[in-house]
């Protein structure tokens, strides 16, 4: 057993760090397998020494972290601690004030060494592949990225795009005109977007072509010049649609494929024009393949222990599961 007590100015910043009735703390102690508490000013820590040095040195950033104004949140409490795990040397300040995009007072920053390194490649390189499973960032951050590049003026529209593709269902099936059958394939792009400007000037936008939300059927034929195009649940396209998409790119783009190849819904036999895209295209220059996985999981904590738990229970049913879903 190791034991450690910190001092920190009992002010606005160290309450923020201790959280509500030091709720944060309590995340922090679960996550980590120790007993925190607080007296006044000071952090009492009390378990396994490797845990001890951990919850310290995420405490202590934190602490610096919210003197420079961040918001400290609880997530961002256990979310610090695992990044300060894989990597001791880093310094989150780097990572949870990197920021992408700043709406209605909201603040978007990546969370995850992952969401960092995928928003830095974003930035550096032509063509980004964003792999991985639900709820790791991959298309909001892609959004966000894409409504930045339009506000800096460094291209003229956003393209987003994605095959209308979902399990049993087919087009012809739905009710109503093409407008109304694709709507519920495109509708989380649309919500993500709209989170991201008023309402009003993203229907205007809209209304112009300067965003254009469209199924990935209407791509073909087309060259993208000075967009920000987002493919978005790639693993439901074909090696032929894939190929089709990837050859639009134009002059001045910037182009994020994003998908999870643990989650595609075409045709049994059907190969994934997403997993032979990244096997074919990997090591070329100027494209990034980003691999996200459960510790990315900025959803609710249960979302990252059922991924968990479906890629052990594939790893039993097929050793070679792991391998092909990255």
């Amino acid at each position: 057993m190791a034991s450690q007590t910190l001092e920190f100015e009992l002010n606005g910043p160290a309450q923020a760090v201790f959280g509500h009735r030091e709720a944060n703390l309590r995340l922090l102690a679960d996550a980590l397998s120790l007993e925190i508490g607080s007296r006044g000013n000071r952090v009492v820590l009390e378990g396994e020494e490797r845990g001890v040095a951990l919850a310290a040195q995420t405490l202590k950033q934190l602490y610096a972290l919210a003197k420079d104004g961040y918001n400290v949140h609880g997530p961002d409490v256990v979310r610090a601690a695992e990044m300060i795990r894989r990597n001791p040397g880093i310094r989150i300040h780097d990572v949870f004030t990197d920021q992408v995009l700043h709406h209605a007072g909201v603040q978007i920053t990546p969370k995850t060494l992952t969401q960092k390194a995928y928003i830095d490649a974003i930035r550096q390189d032509d063509l980004v592949f964003g792999l991985g499973p639900a709820g790791t960032g991959k298309s909001f951050l892609a959004v966000a990225m894409a409504v930045a590049a339009l506000k800096r003026k460094e291209v003229k529209r956003i393209i987003l795009t994605r095959p209308a593709v979902e399990a049993g269902e087919n087009l012809g099936f739905l009710p109503g005109d093409l407008a109304e059958k694709v709507s519920p394939y495109l509708r989380p792009l649309y919500d993500a977007m709209q989170s991201m400007m008023d309402g009003q000037r993203f229907e205007q936008l809209v209304d112009k072509g300067i965003i254009e939300v469209a199924p990935l059927a209407f791509m073909r034929g087309r060259t993208l010049n000075d967009a920000f195009v987002i493919l978005d649940e790639a693993q439901n396209t074909t090696r032929s649609q894939m190929k089709m998409f990837l050859t639009r790119i134009g002059f001045g783009s910037k182009t994020v494929v994003t998908g999870d190849l643990s989650q595609t819904d075409l045709p049994r036999g059907v190969q994934s024009g997403l997993g032979q895209a990244v096997r074919i295209l990997e090591g070329l220059t100027s494209i990034t393949m980003i691999h996200f996985d459960s510790e990315d999981v900025v959803r609710h904590p249960l979302v990252k222990r059922i991924i968990d738990a479906y890629d052990k229970d594939d790893a039993q049913m097929d050793p070679r599961a792991e391998s092909t879903r990255r």
